[in-house]
């Protein structure tokens, strides 16, 4: 079947069996159209647990379904695509644990800081790090978190987002290090310590961008994730998560260019005109684009067949401790 059979199969498909699809941001055009919801990933998590279909199929990356099975333990959830996040990937349990040793071994100990986890972590991270009385965070709301645990007086290990950690801790006038690149001294004297993670798309974006963009357009804006390296968010107009910079890019004037720092694919859905890519290579997240037409009509097929493949699964004392930590973020208001 041609992409235009699979979509009216897949329309008939979802009424059929009640499914509700939603699909991040970050999707390609074709998978993003047949959803019934789209948003970020704690957007998409927030709509698809409160659904009342029994059947969800999430178009993402692993972590987001499973952080739906988390909120709705009870709900079906499905994937596409199970595609790992590779942010999320740098980062388990074991790593985790090698960075509170390290923290130890410069005598910060377990009573000196909380933890904070970047929602782009695995469903087990995120339990330990509720285990460790920590909060779940996304790039939206991590520098109330981030306040919410210093007002305990306390400090705070990020994880696995140095990027994050070190651009708030920029915004905030504070002290970073990141375990593995900066010295003891630094660490110890840091109240926000990052461990060493990246998102491989966002640091597609250079300073060097920045001045190409600048010096053609003149009156040009720079939009940044906050994922993006500390120097292309100290350069930008405007840095925001994915909806804070939808929100700013679609409602500028539509004669005023900007050049946006985040994936390409919901880039490119922003505007006609005006706006462009802070890269000279297409920044395609290649496991959010691995999810085709045929991924998501072969698992409604599996929905209708009573096969349920690619169903999400996560341990039940793993879903406990992951929903304190998200619980407590739901919990920290947002102005």
């Amino acid at each position: 079947m041609n992409n235009e059979e699979l979509k009216t199969e897949i329309k008939k498909l979802k009424e059929k069996l009640s499914v509700t699809i939603v699909a991040h941001f970050y999707q390609k055009d074709e998978v993003f159209d047949m959803a019934d919801f789209s948003g970020d990933s704690l957007q998409l998590a927030q709509v698809a647990s409160k659904d009342k279909n029994p059947y969800l199929i999430f178009c993402g990356v692993g972590f987001m379904g499973q952080s739906v099975k988390i909120l709705a333990p009870e709900k079906r959830v499905f994937m596409p695509k199970v595609a790992c996040c590779a942010m999320a990937k740098m980062i388990d349990v074991d790593y985790f644990d090698n960075n509170v040793k390290i923290l130890e071994q410069n005598d910060i100990t377990k009573d000196d800081f909380i933890p904070i986890t970047y929602i782009n972590s695995s469903a087990e991270v995120k339990a330990r790090v509720g285990e460790y009385g920590g909060f779940v965070c996304t790039s939206s709301n991590a520098k109330k978190i981030i306040e919410k645990v210093l007002a305990k007086d306390k400090k705070v290990l990020f994880v696995p987002d140095r990027c994050l950690g070190q651009n708030v801790a920029i915004q905030m006038g504070l002290k970073s290090a990141v375990i593995g690149e900066d010295s003891d001294e630094k660490i110890k004297e840091a109240k926000i310590i990052c461990y060493n993670g990246f998102c491989s798309v966002h640091q597609l974006f250079s300073l060097e961008d920045i001045e190409f963009y600048r010096k053609k357009f003149p009156n040009i804006l720079i939009a940044s994730h906050p994922e993006c390296k500390p120097e292309v968010c100290n350069n930008s107009d405007f840095v925001g998560s994915t909806s804070q910079l939808i929100k700013f890019i679609t409602t500028l004037p539509k004669d005023q260019k900007v050049a946006v720092g985040t994936e390409f694919n919901m880039v490119n859905r922003l505007r006609e005109k005006n706006t462009y890519i802070l890269s000279s290579t297409k920044p395609e997240c290649p496991t959010m684009n691995e999810t085709t037409l045929k991924d998501l009509y072969n698992t409604l097929k599996s929905i209708e067949n009573k096969t349920f493949e690619n169903e999400i699964q996560v341990d039940k004392n793993v879903i406990k401790w992951a929903k304190v930590a998200l619980d407590r973020m739901m919990e920290v208001k947002i102005d």
